[in-house]
């Protein structure tokens, strides 16, 4: 008699209604209710102190997968992944104490997180060696995403990594040029759509249904997986000593759905005896989602999206109820911060020789106003993820310094002289 065949390792689940769906069904929506799908992986055969030794004793590995901090945690990412990884590698970013940003934040115990150390310069390296990888494995024709930047960029890369063709719908004329150059370089097939991100993104899921093209866009729920990382490498810098708070940047909902999920595994699996709380930071101008919890999550906005944070620049977020769910099971808050709060962040961010994107910065500035509002405590520690590099949108990074009037109070003009040391000397004296 022959044994029955071995359970899977991972499958799909939509949280909605329940329904389970193998690997290689290759949609991001349940086919039963359209809820967004997760995956979900057997537990590791072991758990807490041990699995925490697993983690660390590869750290400083040169194997390909143990080099990557998103497949260092594989068997909370995708176990049964094999060595076939599409990966650069990513992940593996610093935890940053930074004395002027925490002084400004009034928070003394807050830690920044960079993800813009990743390849392409943002997190999404994180999700996107996951989702690639998938696609590779099902022999996908084409991979695609909407993006205001940083997902075309890494998917871009990732793509052709993996050489499989990449299509990306950005919105035309309102992509920052360093995000949009990296797109065009890694040679992603590049169209700029005559709409706003939302109007992109409803094209590219059209392609996705109607056209046979693998949609990598954070209702992916393997790009999520990736994700996860973020919260797993920042907990393991920390001793495993869970913080107080954990903010992030808000804008499709993607990284909030994540971090929740990364906080349920690892409470789950014993590698943390407390699960931190979420704030989610949106700009005033993107704010669907600040606007909901105010309500008690009662009803869902949508807003037309305005921010100078370009990537945060979403007025329908597609993982609207995964993160609900993720503010909910952390007991967590989601605010929203002006463009001049995000800008004057970035400024002392960027001044303290770490730099970030704009919409980074908005995680700083929402823990500012935490603090001043007292739902953050000053003695509380927080990490804060900053989610792109300081050059993926030079062009608002010079407009601040060299053409805003009046000049803000951080801006850093400047200075023209003539070629001689006597003028040097000028400057070296009115700089006291």
């Amino acid at each position: 008699m022959t044994g029955s065949a071995a359970a899977p390792v991972s499958r799909q689940l939509c949280p909605r209604c329940g329904k389970e769906l193998p690997l290689s069904f290759a949609k991001s929506s349940c086919p039963a209710c359209g809820g967004l799908l997760e995956v979900r992986h057997a537990a590791p055969g072991r758990r807490g102190l041990e699995l925490r030794r697993i983690f660390g004793d590869r750290r400083g590995s040169v194997d390909v997968l143990d080099a990557s901090g998103v497949w260092r945690y594989r068997e909370l990412v995708l176990p049964d992944a094999g060595r076939d990884v599409v990966t650069h590698p990513e992940g593996n970013t610093p935890l940053l104490r930074l004395p002027r940003v925490s002084s400004w934040a009034g928070s003394p115990e807050l830690l920044v997180k960079h993800e813009g150390h990743n390849p392409t310069g943002s997190f999404k390296d994180r999700g996107m060696t996951v989702g690639a990888t998938v696609a590779k494995r099902l022999g996908a024709r084409a991979v695609a995403c909407a993006s205001t930047g940083n997902t075309s960029a890494s998917l871009a890369a990732y793509a052709a990594l993996a050489e499989i063709p990449a299509l990306v719908f950005v919105p035309a004329g309102r992509v920052a040029a360093g995000k949009l150059a990296q797109t065009l370089a890694y040679g992603a097939k590049t169209l700029l759509v005559r709409g706003d991100f939302d109007a992109c993104f409803a094209l590219a899921l059209e392609a996705s249904e109607k056209l046979n093209v693998y949609l990598l866009n954070s209702v992916n729920p393997f790009r999520l997986e990736g994700q996860k990382t973020i919260v797993f490498e920042a907990l393991e810098q920390l001793g495993w000593e869970a913080p107080e708070w954990i903010a992030l940047p808000a804008g499709n909902l993607g990284n909030t759905s994540a971090f929740g999920n990364a906080l349920r595994d690892a409470r789950d699996l014993g590698l943390i005896s407390r699960v931190p709380r979420l704030a989610a930071v949106q700009a005033e101008g993107a704010n669907p989602f600040a606007r909901a919890f105010r309500e008690g999550f009662a009803r869902r906005h949508r807003v037309s999206a305005e921010t100078a944070a370009t990537a945060i620049r979403i007025g329908d977020p597609a993982s609207h109820d995964r993160a609900v769910t993720a503010i909910r099971s952390t007991n967590g808050v989601v605010t929203d911060v002006t463009d001049d709060e995000i800008l004057e962040a970035k400024a002392i961010i960027d001044g303290s020789g770490a730099g970030c994107e704009p919409a980074s910065a908005a995680s700083v500035a929402g823990v500012k106003r935490l603090v001043r509002e007292g739902v953050i405590r000053p003695g509380e520690r927080v990490v804060a993820v900053l989610t792109g590099h300081v050059l993926k949108d030079p062009g608002i990074l010079l407009r601040y310094h060299m053409e805003t009037e009046p000049p803000p109070p951080r801006a850093n003009r400047p200075v023209e002289i003539e070629p001689r040391l006597s003028a040097v000397e000028q400057v070296l004296r009115e700089d006291r």
